[in-house]
């Protein structure tokens, strides 16, 4: 099977990264960019000196500052309106995988017009849309280097999933000095978020050769450095080495897939409010164990490359390893479990069997090693509530 990669035409990795946006913005002949963000962001220093940056250099900025976590339809269509009434040429999404997520789906809506139900996947939307400018303030989703775009349908709480190149930014300006006064808690969740894309980019159906490079080269960078930053915000080369493998990992999640953890995780957020990076956390020891039987050498390789088994180990030692060492990095971070992030028991109860069908029609879901049947899920998620 022939694999299909793409990655931003232009990324610039590093210490004072996103001080580079006006000439990069020059560089592809835009000058009128809307900058999304959320309220904290715009406030920031850093967010005011690229607005006096852009307009020293002759460029016309405008902001748009009500983006919102677990972004919806309903900002977006905002978002869309600001931008046209605007007359902008493009894009700019500052902060976490939200702003950017918003950036890409305001981009894809001005230029393609509709909702943005019509663009949830099975539909794969390659026309180009306008251009987008990401510039991540966290380590996590890897937005910034993806072809994805997450929306919760205003009307129906459902958590989208739009896929496509028109979702893919045109360039991406990781700067990690943004993240320095990231929190201990969002650190964690935005870092196992990370770890969670490149180990599922690896056992995906999807994979290929390339994904599989930069998926064991962002579990091992991950990995090796989350600890650290979580407990000491100012480590420098620990959160230097986050934000490389995070956006390491979406480069391998874009190009390769996700599997069950993804495709568990959405519905707890659509449901319950839960963020996704920690979603993904709350479920990722308990389902990598269901599925390891179904793909035990691709999971003894995540082990090996995260350093947590030899070269010459098993596949069993390795992946036994694995599951351990997830759970442990769970209990360290201080991840909660459903019941202790709050969330009723007689709720969840109530709401498996439903969770449990959205997930498994899910493509990400489709494309992991193994797939539960219903009952299988349900027990899943009863297992992973605490």
């Amino acid at each position: 099977m022939t694999a299909s990669i793409a990655l931003p035409r232009i990324l610039r990795v590093g210490a004072g990264a996103s001080a580079e946006l006006a000439g990069v913005l020059d560089s592809l002949k835009l000058s009128r960019p809307l900058l999304m963000s959320d309220p904290f962001v715009v406030e920031r220093p850093f967010f005011q000196a690229l607005l006096a940056d852009l307009e020293k250099a002759g460029l016309s900025p405008g902001v748009f500052a009500e983006t919102v976590p677990d972004p919806t339809s309903t900002v977006v269509e905002e978002g869309v309106r600001a931008l046209r009434e605007g007359g902008f040429d493009s894009v700019v999404g500052v902060g976490g995988g939200s702003p950017i997520d918003t950036a890409k789906a305001v981009a894809l809506l001005s230029t393609h017009g509709g909702r943005m139900r019509d663009y949830r996947t099975p539909v794969v939307t390659d026309a180009l849309a306008l251009p987008v400018v990401a510039v991540p303030t966290t380590a996590g989703s890897g937005s910034e280097c993806t072809r994805y775009s997450v929306i919760t349908d205003a009307e129906t709480g459902e958590r989208m999933l739009c896929a496509g190149l028109a979702m893919l930014p045109r360039a991406a300006l990781v700067d990690f000095e943004l993240t320095l006064d990231v929190p201990p808690r969002l650190t964690a969740d935005t870092g196992l978020d990370a770890l969670t894309r490149a180990i599922e980019a690896y056992v995906s159906a999807r994979a290929n050769p390339v994904s599989d490079g930069l998926a064991r080269e962002a579990m091992r960078t991950v990995f090796t450095h989350l600890r650290a930053a979580y407990a000491e915000p100012g480590d420098r080369p620990a959160r230097e080495a986050l934000m490389v493998g995070a956006a390491q990992a979406g480069m391998a999640f874009s190009n390769s897939g996700a599997a069950l953890v993804h495709g568990m995780s959405r519905p707890i957020g659509t449901h319950f409010g839960v963020a996704h990076g920690l979603s993904n956390a709350m479920l990722l020891p308990t389902l990598t164990e269901f599925s390891v039987p179904s793909a035990p050498d691709r999971y003894a390789e995540c082990a090996r490359a995260m350093g947590l088994a030899g070269p010459n180990s098993t596949d069993g030692e390795a992946t036994g390893a694995l599951v351990w060492e997830l759970r442990l990095l769970n209990q360290d971070l201080e991840v909660p479990t459903p019941r202790g992030y709050g969330i009723s028991a007689e709720r969840w109860w109530e709401l498996a069997p439903l969770m449990a069908e959205q997930a498994l029609a899910s493509e990400e879901a489709a494309d992991g090693p193994r797939m539960p049947t219903v009952e299988e899920a349900v027990e899943l998620y009863q297992a992973v509530y605490g």
